[in-house]
C-alpha cells in the first residue's frame, strides 16, 4: 500500500513553524515527512530558509515521525564528508527513521561560496562520487579518498547509528534515474512520471519510489489560487531554469511570465477534495510507493482537518 506523508517547505516556514507542522501532522495520523533543504528560498516572497539539520534534530526530539530530506545536495556548498556526519547523527537521533534524500542541486543554493556551477553531467558525476565518500565514512573505517572532485584525508566517523540511513536519489530524467538505480536505495521526484519510474526499475532500482506534490487547500478557491500564485509561481517555470538561476530575485523576475491561470492548472487549489485526491492518485497510478503532500500557505491546521475529513476516506487511508 502506498504510504502518504507530509512535505514541509523550508522555503516558506521558519524552524519553529516547521517543527509545529511536524507535530500537528503526527497528531493528524501521518507517520512520515519529507523536508526540503535549502540555503535560499526560491523567491523573496517565500521568505524563509532555516538550517534543515537543526530542524531535523527538533523534530526527532518531539515526534516519532520518519524523516526524509527532499533533497540535500552533497556536492558543492557542503562537503560530503561533513554531510556524512550530519546524516549519521540524524539517523541516530531518529532511531533509524531517517532517509537521506540527495540530489545534484541548484545554483540557487550552491553558488554562495563562489564555486563554479558545473554542467548537468558533471553534477551527476559529483553526486556519484559524493555518495561513495558518504558510504565509506558510514563504515566507521578511517577514510582516505583522492577523487576527481573530493579529497578526504584520514577522516573517521566515531558517532554512528547501528544501521546507516538509506540514500534516496532525486531524478528528473533517465540519466539521473539510472544513477539512482545504480547508487541509491530509492528514487525521489516531483512529477507523477510513470516513464521515469520505469527507467529506475529497468535500471535495477529496487528501492521505494518517492513523490512530492504541492496543493493549496482553502475554503475559497480564488483565495487558494492567489496564495499558490504568490508563493509558488516557480512551479510553472519551464526547462532547466530551476537548476540554473542563481538568486531568489532572479527567480522572481523569471516568474513574472507566470499567471494565476497557469498556477491553477498546475497546482490543485481550493475546497474540492476530488481535485486534490486526483493529484495524489496520479502518483499512485504511476507506481509511486511513498507520496508526500505539501500544503501551500500557513493554514496547516485547516489543511490537516480537511485531509482527515475529506481526503483520507477517499484515498482509503
Amino acid at each position: 500500500m502506498t504510504e502518504l506523508g507530509v512535505f514541509l517547505s523550508s522555503e516558506e516556514h521558519g524552524a519553529t513553524a516547521l517543527v509545529e507542522q511536524a507535530q500537528l501532522s503526527e497528531d493528524a495520523g501521518f507517520r512520515s515527512l519529507l523536508i526540503s533543504d535549502h540555503y535560499h528560498p526560491w523567491t523573496d516572497r517565500q521568505g524563509e530558509s532555516p538550517f534543515v539539520w537543526s530542524v531535523i534534530g527538533a523534530v526527532a526530539a518531539s515526534t516519532e515521525l520518519k524523516v526524509t530530506t527532499g533533497v540535500t545536495c552533497p556536492t558543492v556548498r557542503i562537503h560530503p564528508a561533513v554531510l556524512a556526519q550530519a546524516a549519521a547523527t540524524a539517523q541516530s537521533l531518529l532511531r533509524g527513521r531517517f532517509v537521506f534524500g540527495v540530489g545534484s542541486g541548484e545554483a540557487l543554493n550552491e553558488h554562495i561560496l563562489g564555486d563554479r556551477w558545473p554542467s548537468a553531467p558533471v553534477r551527476l558525476e559529483m553526486l556519484e562520487e559524493a555518495v561513495e565518500v558518504i558510504r565509506a565514512l558510514w563504515t566507521g573505517e578511517n577514510v582516505r579518498h583522492a577523487g576527481r572532485h573530493y579529497t578526504v584525508d584520514n577522516a573517521r566517523l566515531y558517532s554512528r547509528p547501528d544501521q546507516p540511513p538509506p540514500i534516496a536519489v532525486s531524478a528528473f530524467g533517465p540519466a539521473a534515474a539510472g544513477l539512482a538505480a545504480r547508487i541509491g536505495d530509492g528514487l525521489i521526484t516531483v512529477q507523477p512520471d510513470a516513464d521515469l519510474v520505469a527507467s529506475y526499475r529497468d535500471g535495477g532500482g529496487g528501492g521505494p519510489v518517492i513523490g512530492a506534490l504541492k496543493m493549496c487547500w482553502d475554503e475559497d478557491e480564488t483565495s487558494a489560487i492567489k496564495t499558490a500564485y504568490e508563493l509558488w509561481p516557480t512551479e510553472c517555470l519551464p526547462g532547466q531554469q530551476m537548476q540554473e538561476l542563481p538568486t531568489p530575485a532572479v527567480f522572481g523576475q523569471a516568474a513574472s511570465i507566470v499567471t494565476e491561470e497557469m498556477v491553477a492548472e498546475k497546482i490543485s487549489c481550493g475546497p474540492d477534495p476530488e481535485r486534490h485526491v486526483a493529484a495524489v492518485a496520479a502518483f499512485i497510478d504511476a507506481g509511486f510507493d511513498e507520496i508526500y503532500i505539501n500544503q501551500i500557505g500557513s493554514d496547516w491546521r485547516g489543511f490537516l482537518d480537511f485531509y482527515r475529513r475529506e481526503m483520507a476516506p477517499r484515498l482509503g487511508v
